[in-house]
């Protein structure tokens, strides 16, 4: 770890200033290498997969860590997109004029050394490896041992890339020492660590914030909800409710569990079950026991149980509750959510409004998928996860997200004591 650390520290003495010309190389090379060294991977992965299966993973956790030609085509459109924005983000800051005629404004700077512990997902190698880069910070990457052969087959493309665009040896370092010694270890080090970025479920995150003093970009933990008024179009929550759930099960931004106004709790349930027939692959509905009446004989349900709240499925299920109302939705919310990403859908605007001012989260969706939290969607760019903390960065941790600033003031040779007061 010592030698690990000492060469992150070289590296980032020596790596270019943002923007550089030297990072647009780095992230053309990272692509080129993807490319040609994607048959390497896939074989790496495909031991991964079988270890997985051998030790018993469950379904979605191997298709977690599972890669194929799509997420090689993902990756090159998330090194393209990076080019194209690093211009504009690695640009100085319009700046203004003081009161003193000293002309003011930012410089951007990187964040420095920047760790990120992961779980089971290869793609989050690549993009740790590619989006702290290419703003000019170091990046030390630590990802769970059932993904250990192919991150070794990446951390070999990524050094490559490294040395094709002429940025310093050590600039990224894939951990693949399965120790959690050395995790525990890294956490300590908040002398040589700038900011730690984990990324995975509750667990997870929470160890890194009660095990380290290094600060943290809290991300994940997915605990999200969708409270449906009885204003709403129900066919419409519906589909919103399986579009924030179903299209990838094991997101950070997708719905677990629908708050429904009693009001209408069984006619939306009805209307899911009705959303759900024919989809091409299973689900399942999770329905609290009140509302077992609107089940259709014959439907594949299973009752949604008290210990069911505050927690991740993992899987192709949506549970449903019925609610008295809005406060009683927001008191739960309050109470379960990890403030990653509400939704609500209603027409009523004041039930809207309400919403919005009684639920804190990094997202607040209105009418729509609760899976619209998302950098790219939002316009905002490549984004390297979702911050859920308060400071630094909230929602979409996009690439201005892994830089900070030095305010330059040009004096012009003026002084303090010259009597200027502030303006």
């Amino acid at each position: 770890m010592d030698d690990l650390l000492r060469t992150a520290a070289r590296a980032r003495a020596a790596l270019p200033p943002p923007g550089d010309a030297r990072y647009d190389r780095y992230c053309e090379a990272l692509a080129d290498r993807l490319t040609s060294g994607w048959a390497d991977v896939l074989t790496a992965n495909a031991s991964d997969v079988r270890r997985g299966r051998e030790a018993g993973l469950g379904p979605a956790l191997i298709d977690r860590l599972a890669l194929g030609k799509p997420h090689l085509d993902a990756l090159l459109d998330l090194i393209d997109r990076t080019r194209a924005a690093l211009p504009e983000v690695t640009a100085a800051a319009p700046g203004h004029r003081a009161g003193n005629g000293a002309s003011i404004w930012r410089l951007p700077k990187p964040l420095g050394v920047v760790l990120m512990i992961f779980e089971a997902r290869p793609t989050v190698t690549v993009e740790g490896a590619l989006l702290p880069v290419a703003v000019g910070n170091v990046a030390v990457l630590r990802g769970g041992a059932e993904i250990s052969a192919t991150n070794r087959a990446l951390a070999a493309l990524v050094t490559l890339a490294v040395r094709d665009a002429q940025l310093p040896d050590g600039t990224v370092q894939v951990v693949t020492d399965p120790d959690r010694r050395l995790v525990r270890a890294l956490l300590k080090r908040h002398d040589a660590v700038d900011v730690l970025i984990p990324r995975g479920g509750p667990t997870l995150i929470d160890y890194c914030l009660t095990s380290s003093t290094i600060p943290v970009i809290a991300s994940g933990g997915g605990v999200n909800h969708l409270y449906v008024d009885r204003s709403a179009d129900l066919d419409l929550a519906a589909r919103i409710a399986l579009d924030s759930k179903l299209g990838e099960p094991t997101a950070c931004n997708t719905l677990e569990l629908v708050l429904a106004h009693a009001d209408i709790a069984e006619d939306l349930t009805r209307a899911l079950l009705h959303a759900g027939t024919g989809l091409a692959e299973p689900w399942r509905l999770r329905v609290d026991p009140r509302l077992a009446g609107a089940v259709p004989p014959g439907a594949s349900v299973t009752a949604l149980t008290d210990t069911d709240d505050g927690r991740e499925f993992l899987e192709r299920a949506v549970g449903i509750r019925p609610v008295a109302g809005l406060d009683e939705a927001v008191t739960h919310i309050r109470r379960f959510g990890s403030q990653h990403t509400e939704g609500v859908v209603a027409t009523d605007r004041p039930v809207i409004d309400a919403f919005l001012a009684g639920v804190d989260a990094a997202a607040l969706v209105v009418n729509g998928s609760l899976r619209l939290h998302d950098g790219p969607t939002m316009a905002l760019g490549p984004e390297l996860s979702i911050g859920t903390g308060r400071l630094h960065v909230r929602g979409p941790v996009d690439l201005s997200a892994l830089l900070t600033w030095s305010w330059v003031v040009d004096a012009g040779g003026r002084l303090r004591g010259d009597g200027a007061g502030a303006s």
